[in-house]
């Protein structure tokens, strides 16, 4: 390893997601990573516990946009309304990456692998508990407060795997949107 260069952080991660995708999650080690990425395993640890945190340390990120959304909707927004709010502003979080590319491949990453799969369907899990959590702080009845954070999670969900497959650059805020308003209309 040569003299400290900036961008540590960064470069770990690319050096992280090409590997991930080639040979592949299981294969490649934090010594693989580093030395991608022209740093030492302690450099690593300096910011990531493990190699799955490269794919999830933006959760709490996602979260907080999801939260800080739903607490500033206005007053007199439905449950359905305030929890979209969360969930369009964690769009617009995922949209406005440094690297355009990430969510994309580290999606592609978690589908390949079924212990990583796991890991995200619980840290969602936890998320949408989070925002019911968040809901009725707003004076939400629990029940709506769960559908909401529900419904508007799945929507997310649902406007992500169209994002991501997408050949062309599609607006992932407005696909979120969009989601809603169809649960909206199923009434």
């Amino acid at each position: 390893m040569g003299r400290w260069e900036p961008g540590a952080r960064e470069r770990l991660v690319g050096a992280a997601i090409e590997l991930y995708a080639d040979p592949g999650f299981e294969q490649t080690t934090v010594a693989d990573i580093a030395e991608r990425a022209g740093v030492t395993e302690r450099t690593f640890f300096r910011y990531f516990a493990d190699k799955r945190e490269v794919l999830f340390a933006g959760s709490d990120l996602f979260q907080e946009a999801v939260l800080t959304a739903i607490a500033a909707a206005p007053s007199d927004a439905s449950p359905l309304s305030a929890a979209a709010a969360g969930y369009v502003a964690a769009a617009g979080y995922l949209q406005n990456q440094p690297d355009p590319t990430f969510p994309r491949r580290r999606a592609a990453v978690i589908a390949a692998n079924p212990s990583l799969l796991e890991r995200e369907l619980l840290k969602l899990a936890r998320g949408r508990a989070a925002a019911a959590q968040a809901l009725q702080a707003r004076g939400a009845d629990p029940a709506e407060a769960a559908v909401a954070a529900e419904a508007a999670s799945s929507a997310f969900h649902l406007a992500f795997e169209r994002w991501v497959l997408a050949d062309e650059p599609l607006d992932l805020q407005a696909l979120v949107q969009e989601g809603v308003e169809r649960f909206r209309a199923l009434s």
